[in-house]
């Protein structure tokens, strides 16, 4: 099976370097890597890989770079995995992707094992990440092929679709710029079971740079984006519910002890500007733009 990957990223060359060097040393190798990133200075220097790389530009935001991405996809693809740019994949992670979907003929899309994933900390350094992925891989290809769990939808850092399932769908584009749970709301318009599995693996950096700019923009997404999901019936609404509620208890619990890498005055700020937005009637997630 072929294995397509698409990248979206924005002012991280280095680290996109490091995935492609990890995307080099896989046992089965990509048929085509996309990246797709707003300006040639997102991109990494000119290098040969032993695969095809295609770099496309257009406007910013995680929705219409994937987008762009999946318009650029060749056909002849048998699944697609969608890597945020700080992953850093096992050198088995393709040959698991399409050993998986072969031994699941009936699902639609899977995210694989994280090793460790930094994004609720400081973020994890891609020298540590790549020693705990090489550590895994160190006792060989597991050829592991388990679903450990069946989910509403999949975890967009290392997300990957059998592409006769997403024929026709695309990233909602008024989830502008990070675009908070587009990856759920991509998963929730896909027909048929979405899973995790033990057949992929990685380790999830979490790097800050680039990530949060506006604390009150991010606040702002974390409620109205699930009400917005919500109305469209790709969340539900008792997931839709949890999240608003963690995220308000989690930016006021620590809106006086904030971590050095989080805006949690802004993303309360954020918070209540939504709240109000909602209450009055407006829905729109494109409002962030405005804040």
């Amino acid at each position: 099976m072929n294995v397509g990957v698409i990248i979206a990223s924005l002012g991280r060359p280095d680290s996109v370097g490091v995935l492609l060097d990890r995307l080099a040393g896989q046992t089965q190798r990509p048929s085509q890597v996309i990246l797709s990133m707003e300006s040639p200075a997102d991109a990494p220097p000119a290098k040969d890989y032993p695969f095809e790389v295609e770099c496309i530009f257009g406007p910013r935001g995680s929705c219409v770079q994937r987008n762009r991405g999946l318009d650029r996809l060749r056909p002849d693809h048998g699944a697609v995995v969608f890597y945020d740019d700080d992953f850093i994949p096992s050198r088995f992670a393709i040959a698991g992707i399409a050993r998986f979907f072969a031994r699941h003929p009936d699902v639609a899309g899977a995210h694989g094992l994280l090793l460790a994933d930094g994004i609720n900390g400081p973020g994890i350094a891609p020298e540590e990440a790549g020693r705990l992925v090489d550590a895994a891989d160190a006792a060989g290809d597991t050829e592991a092929a388990t679903i450990l769990a069946r989910t509403h939808g999949l975890y967009g850092c290392n997300m990957a679709y059998r592409v006769s399932a997403i024929a026709g769908v695309r990233f909602d584009e008024n989830l502008p710029l990070y675009a908070w749970l587009e990856d759920l709301d991509f998963g929730g318009r896909v027909a048929g079971p979405l899973v995790h599995t033990d057949a992929f693996r990685g380790v999830h950096c979490g790097e800050k740079r680039g990530r949060e700019k506006s604390g009150r923009r991010l606040g702002y997404s974390q409620v109205c984006n699930p009400v917005y999901l919500l109305r469209k019936a790709t969340l539900p609404r008792r997931i839709a519910v949890r999240m608003i509620l963690r995220n308000l208890l989690a930016n006021h619990a620590r809106l006086f002890r904030p971590e050095p890498w989080i805006d949690r005055q802004g993303r309360a700020a954020g918070n209540w500007l939504a709240i109000r937005d909602v209450l009055r009637g407006r829905v729109d997630p494109r409002r962030i733009l405005e804040l």
